[in-house]
């Protein structure tokens, strides 16, 4: 064999070892391949099995629950599933949730949301006539005692009012630098604008400006008291730039209920007083002295509210006897809607009771007016969860330019006197009014 032979034979044994291990390399390769694909057809199989008895175990779960609804309703066909209920009630307890959410029409119809200390109830606070004119004593006293609310009203009355959820007050003036006094008026009152301050001192949510004296320096002062309390927020009633706007109730949202209060004067009692009222076009407050304007108002306030509040500004001063106006129109304010009446004006309390099953607070007196030494009080209204609604009277001393709350005996004292001018409710001892 020559060399050239003997290389070449060399060549061939190498070229057929490398063919040998390509094809076992390609063989333990396709092995593998083959091994880790059945692994993964294994495992999706498995998966397969498990979803398709996980959709077996829910379908046969949901089937049977529907079978026990079916049989639920069958044997109580009155009874929605439990589901449906509680949809029901959530909507029933949240009737005003989508009012709320409207601000636009929230301050077109003139509602606002109030917050509440409890859920339970609503608390509501209403006191008579205030007077912030400093020459007057009461307001130019204060300001000697160095200006701060405490020492106009004591801590224990103070805490009531501040404490009221919903707190409205008779504003007997009006809030304006301008104007004229009234001429031939024997009492003019004003109050500097910067001074309606003390009302958020006060702890008040809504200011009544149905009153004798809320346009004492003529309709610019009108105009300047309304623009002072919707500068700072404040809502009112019973006094307007036009009589829409005056005989138009304000409105609260408390624990899903709506509270409408308006507020009307019978006060000067004459066809043409020295206090305006309000015209189709021109500023003054809300008369009733004819009071089908006022009735109208109650009937619509009525039909879209759930608690109706008429606060009215009627009796005689200085006298304890309810007057056959204040009889009349609390009658027939009653036929037209409302569930409370309150009184203010006649600077004394009158008498309390019930109006075909309506509570009237005829007067609650002076609550910080004068210098005079006068029983008083802060009516309490509690509108509670399942409706009902309690008015209480918290007695209260005007003394030596002070308003206190009394307790003990002149806490009793006052509850025995009102108790003996009433005929038609009667005060228990913590001042709650109960029908005769």
């Amino acid at each position: 064999m020559t060399a050239s032979t003997g290389k070449q034979g060399k060549k061939r044994k190498r070229k057929k070892k490398k063919r040998t291990n390509k094809l076992l390399l390609f063989t333990v390769v396709f092995c593998g391949v083959l091994t880790v694909g059945g692994m993964f057809l294994a495992v999706a199989a498995a998966g397969k099995e498990k979803e398709e008895t996980a959709e077996t175990a829910g379908k046969n779960e949901k089937q049977a629950e529907e079978e026990t609804i079916l049989s639920q309703m069958e044997e109580e066909p009155d009874k929605l599933p439990e589901s449906e209920e509680t949809g029901e009630e959530e909507a029933d307890e949240s009737r005003y949730g989508a009012l709320l959410q409207d601000t636009e029409r929230m301050k077109q119809e003139r509602i606002y949301a109030a917050e509440t200390a409890s859920s339970e109830e609503v608390v509501m606070a209403f006191a008579g006539d205030i007077l912030f004119d400093p020459n007057y004593a009461m307001m130019a006293r204060l300001l000697q005692r160095g200006g701060a609310i405490e020492e106009a009203f004591s801590a224990e009355l103070l805490a009531e009012m501040r404490g009221a959820d919903i707190f409205v007050v008779n504003n007997e003036f009006p809030y304006s630098s301008r104007g004229t006094p009234l001429a031939g008026k024997q009492f003019t009152f004003r109050a500097k604008p910067e001074s309606a301050a003390y009302l958020t001192d006060m702890g008040v949510d809504l200011v009544s400006f149905a009153n004798n004296h809320a346009y004492d320096y003529g309709e610019i002062s009108l105009l300047d008291s309304l623009d002072t309390m919707e500068a700072m927020g404040m809502p009112c009633i019973g006094a307007g730039r036009n009589l829409e706007e005056a005989s138009a109730p304000v409105s609260f949202i408390a624990n899903d209920r709506k509270i409408s209060i308006l507020s009307a004067t019978q006060i000067e009692r004459n066809d043409n007083p020295d206090t305006k009222g309000a015209g189709e076009d021109t500023p003054g407050v809300f008369r009733c002295w004819n009071p089908d304007k006022l009735l109208e108002a109650v009937e619509k306030a009525r039909a879209d509210c759930d608690v109706l509040i008429v606060f009215i500004h009627w009796g005689t001063e200085s006298q304890a006897e309810t007057d056959w106006a204040q009889r009349d129109q609390a009658l027939a304010i009653a036929q037209a809607g409302a569930d409370i009446i309150i009184g203010a004006h006649s600077h004394c309390l009158q008498p309390v009771g019930y109006v075909e099953q309506v509570p009237v607070i005829y007067s609650l007196g002076n609550f910080w007016f004068n210098s005079k030494s006068l029983d008083t009080c802060l009516l309490q209204v509690r509108i509670l969860a399942d409706g009902e609604v309690t008015v209480r009277v918290l007695p209260a001393r005007q003394s030596d330019c002070r308003t206190k709350l009394l307790d003990g005996g002149e806490k009793a004292r006052v509850i025995s006197y009102l108790n003996s001018i009433s005929d038609s409710g009667v005060l228990d001892e913590d001042g709650y009014l109960h029908s005769r």
